[in-house]
């Protein structure tokens, strides 16, 4: 699998279950909807009053499962990494990838308390079970190009 093949399985994805560790270090999950960059930056939008944003915003370290919602298609990405609040022009730009994808998404900006996360990879693994020899690749900086 290339690079390029990996980032299009993403961006064929509109679903992720995001992960976070608590205060107490128990794991807590919750699905989002996500889009990623060309640099494999997962960007979303959430409640600032989310488990998830406190979880990061005391830790930033998250995981990611992308994929294998769809029946009878066992492909799957395991995605870790660190995530941050973007600002400024790096804020407009994830901002502008969202909302091409996601055309509702400027709406929900009035939302109160409404917020906006996004993860840099530190290391990716993709699945494919539908072939045979099944495929399983790690990504990792250097791969990625990042």
């Amino acid at each position: 699998m290339t690079v390029s093949e990996l980032l299009a399985f993403l961006r064929s994805q509109t679903l992720a279950v995001q992960t976070s560790v608590s205060p107490s270090g128990a794991p807590q999950a919750a699905v989002v909807a996500f889009v990623v960059t060309e640099s494999f930056e997962i960007f979303f939008d959430t409640l600032d009053s989310t488990r998830k944003v406190h979880n990061l915003r005391r830790n930033p370290r998250v995981a990611f499962v992308i994929g294998g919602m769809l029946d009878g298609d066992e492909r799957t990405v395991q995605y870790e990494g660190v995530a941050d609040e973007p600002e400024g022009a790096d804020l407009q730009r994830l901002k502008a990838v969202y909302f091409n994808r996601f055309p509702d998404g400027p709406a929900r900006q009035s939302w109160p308390g409404l917020m906006y996360m996004r993860a840099r990879p530190t290391w990716i693994r993709y699945s494919d079970f539908n072939a045979t020899p099944r495929h399983i690749e790690e990504f990792g900086a250097a791969e990625l190009g990042i």
